[in-house]
């Protein structure tokens, strides 16, 4: 890539506009993975074996929640906080990380939060709110591959 093609913070200028729920720095180290910029099969790969993940996740803590289990929800806001953050998809990785205080029996600040029911009702409550942001991303990045 030319120097022509980059901003200063390094990042390709060619990239569409992806929106503020995914970071463009961290996304584009992704894709210099990729063989060829006309054959994105390598990170797109990586992007849709990420959905299938989420997917499946939102499913375990859905079931979670009906359990009541603030444990599993914690275990599961790590997981997907990590994956997600991993692609740039910082709306969907902070609310994980929410989803894994509350989980964990902590206020966003860290400070311990005994009320397990008020645990449970923020989670149930960051849940929809983080499902909505990744169908926001999940559209993106789909359309993304699409184009290129």
């Amino acid at each position: 890539m030319a120097a022509s093609d980059q901003n200063d913070d390094g990042h390709d200028t060619n990239m569409p506009d992806l929106g503020d729920a995914i970071d463009i720095v961290t996304f584009s180290q992704i894709l210099e993975m990729d063989d060829s910029e006309d054959d994105r099969e390598f990170s797109k790969s990586i992007v849709f074996g990420f959905f299938e993940q989420a997917e499946e996740t939102f499913e375990k803590m859905d079931a979670a929640l009906e359990a009541q289990n603030l444990e599993e929800l914690y275990r599961l806001g790590h997981f997907l906080k990590g994956s997600s953050a991993t692609l740039g998809l910082t709306k969907v990785k902070d609310s994980c990380e929410k989803i894994q205080r509350y989980g964990k029996k902590e206020n966003l600040d860290g400070t311990p939060e005994p009320d397990e029911t008020l645990c449970l009702t923020r989670c149930t409550e960051t849940l929809k709110t983080v499902k909505a942001e990744y169908a926001d991303v999940e559209q993106t990045l789909k359309t993304f591959f699409n184009s290129t």
